[in-house]
């Protein structure tokens, strides 16, 4: 099986200089945890997930007031918090080497790049169901 059959094609992207609070938009709009990060060229510079956000509004050690999570929201860049040139894989690669470079790197998503260019985005979640798939078949 190849990450191109079990990817999401063409994922909702971002910009780095959106504000995080377009990014809590986004992600909530589609139900999705991550959004790759994609500059004027289309080119991938950056992934930014919803833990990134929670950790640069929700730090525990400052006390801040409403007035000033919100300005940090719309204030505060994509590009501050995102994870800058993120791990990716191809859309021919084996699926194998999917799950590898997931539970090698800890992480829960890919950005699927074909030359050069961002075509889709594999998770976690795509992944079990396909696992769901070939278990339910007769």
């Amino acid at each position: 099986m190849l990450v191109r059959e079990v990817m999401s094609p063409d994922p909702i992207t971002i910009r780095p200089d959106d504000t995080l609070r377009t990014a809590q938009e986004l992600m909530a709009g589609c139900g999705c945890r991550r959004l790759p990060v994609i500059d004027e060229s289309q080119r991938l510079v950056g992934i930014i997930t919803d833990r990134d956000v929670r950790l640069a509004l929700n730090s525990p050690l400052i006390m801040r007031e409403r007035w000033q999570d919100d300005m940090l929201v719309t204030q505060t860049t994509v590009e501050v918090c995102m994870t800058p040139e993120p791990v990716t894989i191809e859309p021919d690669a084996p699926l194998i080497e999917a799950v590898d470079l997931l539970l090698k790197r800890n992480i829960s998503g890919l950005p699927v790049i074909e030359n050069n260019r961002l075509v889709g985005i594999i998770t976690i979640t795509d992944m079990l169901h396909a696992l769901r798939n070939v278990l339910s078949a007769p």
